[in-house]
């Protein structure tokens, strides 16, 4: 019997959590202080959400990935393995997703029933590596984005009994995924200690040569000039192909996961742990309505490519699934890019039955006399606000994003788990994933 597929959703905090379960994922993976790749945008700073969160997720039997992959330095090892050990008091988290060789030899010292995942920073890119990992005792590896399909199952039928792990959408680090100094050296902040400033994305001005300083610029040298500090400049070499910064597109396989499933794929990743509740939610239900298509022996629906469409992105490709994407892979300007069709508009809060009103946090305008939607797990409902109550009762014709809420009529309760979305563009002509029928 093949094994269950897993759709994995990041959990930035408890509440993309929950969305998360909601719109169908199966299991999430969340960081830790400290230990992170995402330490600036992590939402469980305590243990204590930690636990509920693991909590939660049993409670619906599901799956909770507890993320520790960064590479340590000194000064975090016994950090580390105290905190394991602070957890496990608490909670039994269903694995514990590492990178570093260290701590991963820690773990199983100490901790030998917890279950390894191998971090995708570890690189596994051949059979050795996938066999290597398996022998120190991990259960699943979490592919590297820089292979095939036809390497992972090249993967796949050396370690049969390796679980295989592989990243179907999100952005993409340039880097060995991830492993990257770039930030560290324009800002000094190091990914691989979770503080990432993503510079590859920075806009940049290149000169020919750098303006008079106390010191002698290098002859014949480029310098970069960041658009947000202006007079910081960067040697940058050049070759025939110019000089640049390379800003990958998103990665988006939704069409490719028959072909990952018979690679020997078993859990399909989303990145964006620091991403708002509407891509979660978006997201989510896109692939978890491809994962039950697969299922049911029904084939790809070019429909959902609309749904991953809502959500903002820097352009869309399938990475190197099917070899080197080469310059398809890198956005060189902003017409290249989607940035979204429709406009995270706010999120329900509540219901009052009694006088058929939800309750609203709005997070962009929204106004009377406009069209929204309603994005519930398993439907989109367009209505039209007809009514603004803001928090004190008052009727308004417009209200803006902020620490406030709102009422809006609505016939019947939405749920816990209902956003609301407004339509601010049609739907591109030369999308960055080209579908086989047009979108409605």
């Amino acid at each position: 019997m093949s094994p269950k597929l897993e759709l994995l959703i990041p959990a930035g905090n408890l509440e993309k959590m929950r969305f998360a379960f909601a719109f169908g994922a199966d299991a999430v993976y969340l960081g830790i202080p400290r230990f992170s790749l995402r330490a600036r945008e992590n939402g469980f700073k305590t243990l204590a959400q930690v636990a509920e969160a693991v909590d939660y997720a049993h409670k619906l039997g599901k799956k909770i990935y507890v993320t520790a992959n960064i590479f340590a330095h000194n000064t975090k090892v016994r950090l580390f393995i105290k905190y394991v050990e602070e957890v496990l008091v608490l909670c039994r988290p269903d694995a514990w997703i590492i990178s570093d060789p260290g701590l991963i030899m820690l773990m199983r010292d100490h901790f030998p029933q917890e279950v390894i995942h191998i971090s995708v920073q570890s690189n596994v890119i051949n059979y050795a590596s996938a066999k290597f990992w398996q022998k120190m005792g991990a259960r699943r590896v979490i592919l590297s984005r820089e292979i095939s399909i036809s390497e992972m199952k090249e993967i796949h039928e050396a370690a049969p009994d390796l679980e295989l792990e592989s990243f179907v959408h999100g952005a993409v680090c340039i880097a060995y995924s991830g492993r990257c100094l770039i930030s560290n050296y324009l800002a000094h902040r190091d990914s691989n200690q979770g503080i990432c400033t993503n510079s590859c994305r920075w806009q940049y001005q290149i000169h020919k040569e750098q303006p008079e300083r106390e010191y002698k610029p290098l002859a014949g040298a480029y310098y970069l000039e960041e658009s947000e500090r202006k007079g910081t400049f960067f040697p940058i070499d050049e070759d025939e192909n110019g000089s640049y910064l390379m800003n990958a597109k998103d990665l988006c396989a939704i069409r490719c996961l028959d072909e990952l499933r018979s690679a020997g794929v078993i859990s399909f990743k989303v990145e964006g742990r620091s991403k708002t509740v509407y891509y979660v939610a978006m997201i989510t239900r896109a692939y978890r309505r491809a994962i039950d298509d697969m299922n049911a022996g029904l084939p790809y629906n070019p429909d959902l490519m609309q749904e991953i469409r809502s959500t903002s992105n820097r352009g869309l490709n399938e990475g190197f699934l099917h070899g080197d994407p080469a310059e398809e892979a890198q956005e060189y300007s902003k017409s290249n890019s989607e940035y979204g069709l429709y406009r995270f508009t706010g999120i329900v809060r509540g219901y009052d039955r009694e006088k058929q009103m939800m309750k609203v946090e709005p997070r962009n305008p929204i106004r009377t006399c406009a069209l929204y939607e309603l994005c519930l797990p398993d439907c989109n409902v367009a209505f039209e606000v007809k009514q603004i109550m803001n928090d004190k009762g008052k009727n308004v014709t417009e209200i803006h994003g902020g620490l406030t809420f709102c009422w809006i009529p609505c016939a019947e309760d939405p749920g816990e788990c209902a956003i609301i979305r407004e339509r601010v563009k049609a739907l591109p002509e030369s999308p960055g994933v080209t579908d086989s029928v047009e979108c409605p």
